[in-house]
């Protein structure tokens, strides 16, 4: 989608891009910053991986509320637990894939994330 050399240049505060775009995924606190300090606002690159991580922050906690209802069921921890592993997959994997340059979306997130991130 985008080439390597957008993905991978240096901020003058000596993060790549690619490190700013995988600290988005911390939490949301560093998502939100990076959408409103420069010169990562500017980057498509790490915009879209800044709001990817607050919409996936947002979808794991709403659905883990939902899910500590689940408890009163038989299987309720289970399905939980397993949820819960998925996330963390889902995790580790868009921080890699966000370290190593690359436009990884998120089945129906990743779309939106694109879709509300606007070249500047």
């Amino acid at each position: 989608m985008a080439d390597q050399t957008s993905a991978t240049s240096t901020a003058s505060s000596g993060l790549t891009m690619n490190t700013a775009a995988a600290i988005s995924y911390v939490t949301i606190i560093p998502a939100i910053v990076f959408l409103l300090i420069a010169p990562y606002d500017k980057n498509p690159f790490v915009r879209f991986h800044s709001v990817q991580s607050i919409l996936l922050g947002f979808f794991a906690f709403g659905a883990q509320t939902l899910l500590l209802y689940t408890h009163f069921i038989p299987m309720g921890f289970l399905i939980s637990m397993i949820l819960s592993a998925i996330f963390f997959i889902l995790w580790v994997l868009v921080v890699v894939k966000a370290m190593t340059g690359e436009w990884f979306k998120l089945p129906i997130l990743g779309s939106i994330a694109m879709s509300l991130v606007k070249k500047p």
